[in-house]
């Protein structure tokens, strides 16, 4: 089965987020891509608990950096998701098996990817007197479901 998206997470931090995340991927047809390094082992028993049993159910691939996960994916179209960002994720225009990216929970995507994907950077909008950015397994589930919802009659 081919994923309808991507979502990718770079240098993820927290195994409850990671689990979370997957268990969003397997509900949606979604493939997750974690680029190493992982601040936890993968049976770590907090990322099988956020994940339960849908952990065993979801396509996964763990990559050792940025240029593996590259090299495995060639001519994929990335988006990435930040606080950095100056385009709203709305008005990005997703298509089915675009790769969603998100970067650690401390610190974001890596300084070099900023640069390099300037052009590719999406942001959430959030309002309010005190923020940094939403959690990162909330952020990815508003990428993806706005992604979601633009392509549903894509297909």
């Amino acid at each position: 089965m081919n994923p309808h998206f991507h979502m990718v997470l770079v240098r993820p931090e927290i195994p409850q987020n990671t689990g979370a995340i997957g268990r969003l991927c397997v509900s949606t047809g979604t493939a997750l891509h974690l680029v190493k390094p992982l601040g936890f082992s993968l049976e770590d028993r907090y990322v099988r608990r956020a994940g339960m049993d849908y952990w065993p159910r979801l396509e996964l691939a763990v990559h050792e950096d940025w240029e593996d996960y590259l090299e495995h994916n060639p001519g994929a179209r990335l988006w990435f998701f930040s606080t950095k960002g100056t385009r709203s994720y709305w008005d990005c225009d997703f298509r089915p098996e675009d790769h969603l990216i998100f970067g650690a929970e401390s610190c974001g995507l890596p300084a070099e990817l900023y640069e390099r994907y300037r052009d590719r950077l999406c942001l959430i909008p959030m309002t309010g007197d005190f923020y940094r950015s939403l959690n990162l397994a909330n952020s990815a589930a508003v990428a993806l479901y706005e992604a979601l919802r633009q392509t549903m009659h894509q297909d």
